[in-house]
């Protein structure tokens, strides 16, 4: 069974970046599963944020040309890059995995992903 371990989450000002990375175990292929991050602010519902698998990557329009998904399956590791940081972009981030392709809706609900990181804090200041 897959096990995923976020890092890389901090305090920024707005307009920074960071980079959060994600290690797996338990996954052979990185081809086989659909790698992503959601996130959740405080008192909001989780949100999609990114996914990648071989057919490319999808991203929620809040994020789309300032964030990044990447993989390493040489480390067991994939990643998201966050560039021009905004407050409300400060959030609790979770790398995800489910098996088979990301279908251009698995965003829209956290139920599309079996496997969760314990997530990694994220704050941006104004």
């Amino acid at each position: 069974q897959p096990q995923l371990r976020e890092s890389g989450g901090g305090s920024v000002q707005a307009g920074g970046s960071l980079k959060l990375s994600c290690s797996v175990t338990g996954i052979k292929r990185f081809s086989d599963y659909c790698l992503g991050w959601f996130r959740q602010a405080p008192g909001k519902e989780r949100t999609g944020v990114a996914d990648l698998d071989p057919f490319g990557p999808h991203y929620a329009d809040s994020v789309a040309g300032r964030f990044t998904i990447s993989q390493d399956p040489a480390k067991d590791m994939f990643f998201l890059q966050m560039n021009r940081l905004q407050p409300e972009d400060t959030a609790m981030y979770y790398c995800v995995a489910t098996e088979g392709y990301c279908y251009s809706t698995y965003l829209e609900s956290e139920r599309n992903y079996k496997f969760w990181g314990q997530g990694t804090q994220v704050t941006v200041s104004a």
